[in-house]
C-alpha cells in the first residue's frame, strides 16, 4: 500500500511538472504569436475617414453614419446621371427612367449553391432582369459579381458552386490553435479560389457596367468598431487602380470569413497621413442581407418603378435536430438559431424599406421540401442537389413570396415549396 502511495505521489509530481512545462510553452507561444500578429487599429475618432491605401476617393460606406449615408446618396444620384447618359446613347429620347430591378443575395455558406442554381435557371426562363443594384453578404458576396455581370457568367458560377468542396475553401488547423491563432482553419484555398474566378477581366467588365450607372455592393464587418462596412465594388473597379483587384479579393474573402472558424482579413488603410490595419470578417456578423442604408429614402431621389428580389440561401422553417448534451453542439446549434432569426429580422427590415419607398418585394428561399442530408460543410453531393433545386425553381417559375415569412396571420410561408 505504501508503494502504491509513493507511485501515486510521483505521478502527481510528474503531472504537475508537465502542466507547468505546457503552461510555460503556451505562454511563450502566445507572446511570440502576439508579437507576430501585432497591429495598430484605426483610432475610434478617425475610423470614419480612413480609406484603403491607394484609393483617394471613397469606395465604401458605414451605413450607420449620417455622413456616409449622404455619400451613398451622392454616388447613387451620380449613377442615375450615368444611366440616363447611357440610355440616350442607346437612342432613348424620354428623360423618365425605365423600371429598375434590385437583387439582394444573402449569406448561407454552402447554401450559396441554391442561389447559384436560381440564377442559372432564371436565365434559362428568359425572365431574369438586368439589375440596377446587386448586393451580397458572405457567400452572397462571392455570388454577387457573377450575378451582376449577367447570364454570360452563369456557367462559371455553376462550376464554382457544384465543383467546390471543403478542401477548396479551408484547411483545418490543430484544434488547440484556437488558443494561439486567429482561427480554427486556414483559408489559403479560399483565397486561391477567389483569385482564380474573380479576374482582372471580370473587374474590367464591372467597370464598364459602372459607366452605365449600375451598382455592385458587398458587405463586411469591421470588428474593431463593430460596424458593417458596405464596399462599392463598381466604384473600386472604376478607379482602374493597380490595387483594385487585390482589394476586391480581400473584400470577398473577408465577407465570407466566419469569425473564429476562418481568419479575419487585415485591410491596410490610411488616415491623417498614417497607415493602420483594420480587421474585417464575415458581413453576416452584422446582417445576413442588405439593400441600401435605411436612412436613405430612395423614392424621394427619382421617380421610377422598382422591384426588389431577395435570394435567401437558407431555409426559413425550423429544422429539427436532437442536440447532443455537449458544449460544442449546443454552442453551434445556438449560433445557427441566431443566424436564422437574424436573417428573418433582416428581411422584415428590408420589407419595411420597400413599403416606404414603393418597391415591389419578392423573396425566394430554400424550400422545406428539400430533404438532402449534409454530413459535413461544403459537401459536394449536397451542394449539387441544392443547386439543382434552385435551378429547377428558376427555370420553371419562381413563386416569389410578396412579404417576409409569418407576416400574415395563419399563413405558414416558411413551409411553402417556393415553386409554382
Amino acid at each position: 500500500m505504501a508503494d502504491c502511495g509513493a507511485v501515486r505521489v510521483r505521478w502527481v509530481r510528474w503531472l504537475v511538472v508537465a502542466g507547468i512545462v505546457v503552461a510555460i510553452l503556451a505562454a511563450v507561444i502566445t507572446v511570440r504569436l502576439g508579437m507576430a500578429t501585432r497591429r495598430e487599429a484605426v483610432p475610434l475618432a478617425l475610423y470614419i475617414d480612413a480609406k484603403p491605401v491607394g484609393f483617394e476617393r471613397g469606395v465604401r460606406y458605414f451605413p450607420r453614419d449620417a455622413g456616409h449615408v449622404a455619400e451613398f446618396e451622392k454616388d447613387y444620384l451620380a449613377s442615375l446621371d450615368r444611366e440616363q447618359t447611357e440610355l440616350r446613347r442607346e437612342g432613348r429620347t424620354r428623360d423618365d427612367l425605365p423600371p429598375a430591378s434590385f437583387l439582394v443575395i444573402s449569406g448561407g455558406g454552402d447554401g450559396g449553391a441554391f442561389g447559384a442554381g436560381i440564377l442559372n435557371g432564371w436565365s434559362r426562363s428568359g425572365k431574369r432582369p438586368a439589375f440596377k443594384l446587386v448586393t451580397g453578404v458572405s457567400t452572397g458576396a462571392l455570388i454577387a459579381p457573377f450575378a451582376f455581370l449577367g447570364p454570360s457568367y452563369d456557367q462559371e458560377l455553376r462550376r464554382l458552386y457544384t465543383g467546390m468542396s471543403f478542401e477548396d475553401v479551408a484547411r483545418m488547423r490543430w484544434f488547440g490553435s484556437a488558443l494561439y491563432q486567429d482561427a480554427l482553419a486556414d483559408t489559403t484555398p479560399l483565397k486561391a479560389l477567389v483569385e482564380k474566378h474573380v479576374t482582372q477581366s471580370m473587374l474590367d467588365a464591372i467597370a464598364v457596367e459602372h459607366d452605365k450607372g449600375r451598382i455592385l455592393l458587398v458587405a463586411t464587418t469591421n470588428l474593431d468598431v463593430r460596424r458593417a462596412v458596405v464596399w462599392n465594388v463598381t466604384e473600386i473597379a472604376a478607379t482602374r487602380s493597380p490595387k483594385a483587384l487585390d482589394l476586391v479579393h480581400e473584400i470577398l474573402v473577408a465577407s465570407a470569413a466566419i469569425p473564429g472558424t476562418f481568419p479575419p482579413v487585415m485591410i491596410d488603410v490610411e488616415v491623417g497621413g498614417k497607415r493602420y490595419q483594420e480587421m474585417h470578417v464575415d458581413g453576416g456578423a452584422s446582417s445576413q442581407l442588405f439593400v441600401y442604408p435605411t436612412a436613405l429614402h430612395l423614392h424621394e431621389l427619382a421617380a421610377r418603378e422598382r422591384s426588389l428580389y431577395i435570394i435567401r440561401n437558407a431555409r426559413l422553417d425550423p429544422e429539427w435536430a436532437q442536440v447532443d448534451r455537449r458544449t460544442l453542439p449546443i454552442v453551434m446549434r445556438a449560433i445557427s438559431c441566431l443566424i436564422q432569426n437574424q436573417g428573418i429580422g433582416d428581411m422584415y427590415r428590408i420589407y419595411a424599406i420597400t413599403q416606404r419607398d414603393h418597391i415591389d418585394f419578392n423573396l425566394a428561399f430554400i424550400p422545406s421540401s428539400f430533404h438532402v442530408e449534409k454530413k459535413e460543410e461544403f459537401e459536394r453531393q449536397y451542394m449539387r442537389a441544392l443547386y439543382e433545386t434552385g435551378d429547377r425553381m428558376g427555370a420553371t417559375g419562381i413563386d416569389w413570396l410578396k412579404h417576409p415569412p409569418v407576416l400574415v396571420s395563419g399563413v405558414d410561408d416558411a413551409s411553402a415549396s417556393g415553386v409554382q
